[in-house]
């Protein structure tokens, strides 16, 4: 089953994870998860740049590494940057201590405050762990584009947003390769349509 928007009842299960921000303003926090890559970073870069608009990228440490020119780019430009570990590794899948390593590794790359734990999967015991606790502000999302899912069509993906979007709202795209296609297609649609109806797109900053 596919959740857009997260169910109520996880956040009200994890108050400490920012799910979205209280606004007033007419304001959206566009997230992109998984990058840099050369293959579609840099048309995001291109076409965020065409509406002043700022975005968080969470960057995975081994392609910091591969496209550092890339990742220059990204903090020249004036957006926030996040950690989204070393390897994309999924928290369910390995010891506690091999996933805050990973972290950590990255961390000496990136040097932020944010982080999101790659496919949105995060156990409760790494919650309460303190180094996570003590020096990072956990992002998840309030809409999930799911332009990474090659089952749905581009016009899908831009309904995703387009049907649930709120002052305050954070939206995840990726800058991965199985997400170029609906990517490609939503994103400046995104863009374009709420710029006119007022929004503006605000990094996160914390």
């Amino acid at each position: 089953m596919r959740f857009v928007k997260p169910p109520y009842l996880l956040r009200i299960l994890f108050p400490k994870l920012i799910w979205r921000f209280s606004c007033s303003e007419n304001v959206i926090y566009l997230t992109f998860d998984d990058g840099p890559i050369p293959e579609l970073t840099p048309w995001v870069l291109d076409t965020l740049k065409k509406f002043h608009a700022k975005a968080t990228f969470f960057c995975v440490g081994e392609n910091i590494i591969k496209h550092p020119e890339i990742f220059k780019r990204i903090a020249s430009e004036g957006h926030s940057l996040g950690n989204h570990t070393h390897n994309h590794l999924n928290s369910w899948k390995c010891k506690p201590e091999v996933y805050l390593e990973n972290i950590k590794k990255c961390d000496a790359l990136i040097k932020s405050k944010l982080f999101r734990p790659p496919y949105g999967k995060i156990t409760r015991k790494l919650l309460k762990n303190n180094y996570l606790k003590n020096n990072y502000k956990i992002i998840f999302w309030d809409i999930l584009s799911y332009d990474f899912d090659k089952t749905i069509s581009p016009e899908k993906c831009l309904k995703n947003v387009l049907k649930h979007y709120k002052p305050g709202s954070v939206v995840v795209f990726h800058d991965n390769i199985k997400a170029e296609k609906n990517l490609k297609y939503a994103l400046p649609l995104v863009l374009e349509k709420l710029s006119l109806q007022g929004y503006r797109f605000e990094a996160i900053k914390i």
